[in-house]
């Protein structure tokens, strides 16, 4: 069986005396605090991840076409040589 209601009394009575009651609401301030701020990364971590999720095109080219598109040299990167003759 697990603990009596007095003996939970008593452990509680002997915390509150050892450390105060000031020092106790501090803590659990801080506790409470800490909770909602993990709470907040949670939430914005889920907003983040739908907002990349729906941000992504949808690819429809295959492979093939992938690597035909990176082959291709465009105009404007094409090195020429110019000579001139005098």
């Amino acid at each position: 069986m697990g603990p009596s209601v007095w003996s939970i009394i008593v452990i509680l009575l002997i915390v509150v005396l050892l450390f105060g009651t000031k020092k106790l609401r501090n803590v659990g301030g801080d506790l409470g605090s800490a909770l909602k701020g993990f709470k907040k990364a949670l939430s914005d971590d889920d907003a983040d991840s739908v907002k990349k999720d729906t941000d992504k095109d949808a690819d429809f080219g295959s492979v093939e076409d992938k690597r035909a598109a990176e082959e291709t040299v465009k105009p404007s990167e094409t090195k020429t040589k110019t000579t001139t003759k005098e």
